[in-house]
């Protein structure tokens, strides 16, 4: 068999096309691959960020149900005031129509 030079170039540019067309498909993999991988590290991004919102909210909803738990202490405290003050008044025998009576009494 004879070394035919025109069938040697056809085959070697054959060859050529073939790996040509291969490495096309690959940067084309590689493409929709970075593609990928840049929409899943935006994704994370994403999630992280919306975690780091969701625990401020949380730490102010703790925070606000704190100072509404104290808010309610402090209302609770002050009513009872009212009630000690009259409670002692009444132990010391005070009324309110003896008291009127002798302001308006000393004003006559």
């Amino acid at each position: 068999m004879k070394h035919d030079p025109e069938v040697s170039r056809e085959m070697e540019q054959s060859l050529t096309n073939m790996l040509k067309d291969e490495l096309r498909l690959v940067k084309k993999k590689l493409r929709k691959n970075s593609s990928a991988d840049l929409a899943l590290l935006e994704a994370k991004r994403m999630t992280s960020q919306y975690q780091k919102e969701a625990e401020k909210c949380d730490s102010g909803m703790d925070s606000c149900e704190a100072a509404g738990e104290k808010a309610e202490k402090v209302v609770g405290e002050q009513r009872k005031l009212p009630a000690i003050w009259e409670l002692r008044a009444r132990e010391r025998e005070w009324r309110e129509g003896i008291i009127r009576s002798q302001v308006n009494q000393n004003f006559e």
